[in-house]
């Protein structure tokens, strides 16, 4: 049969496959998310107050909740010390999760000193 030849160095083939792709635990990775949606909501939420105390109206107040979220895409970075893939399956994790909720908790908050 052709196909017990080629079986062996599929095998080989298989086995370093499963040597290069990295693995995650459930629990770990699940972990890092919440620390990545927590950490956004807070600081969503000053930044918010943030702009309602400083009177900042209409664009200007939403250009305040992108450098905010920046900054803090940033700082995660940091924390993971620029090396994503151990700590996350893919990049956009760090990146765009939470970023809605976080817009409603800076939009609660920002217009909460207006009251």
């Amino acid at each position: 049969m052709a196909g017990q030849g080629n079986s062996s160095s599929s095998d080989k083939k298989s086995k370093e496959v499963m040597n290069d792709v990295s693995t995650f635990r459930a629990e770990n990775l699940q972990n890092n998310m919440k620390v990545v949606y927590y950490s956004r909501t807070f600081l969503s939420i000053i930044g918010g107050a943030i702009s309602g105390i400083l009177g900042l109206t209409g664009c200007m107040g939403f250009i305040l909740y992108f450098i905010v979220m920046a900054i803090t895409s940033i700082g995660l970075i940091a924390k993971a010390k620029f090396s994503l893939h151990s700590y996350f399956d893919c990049w956009n994790r760090i990146i765009l999760d939470g970023f809605l909720g976080g817009l409603m908790s800076f939009v609660l908050f920002w217009t909460y000193p207006f009251l």
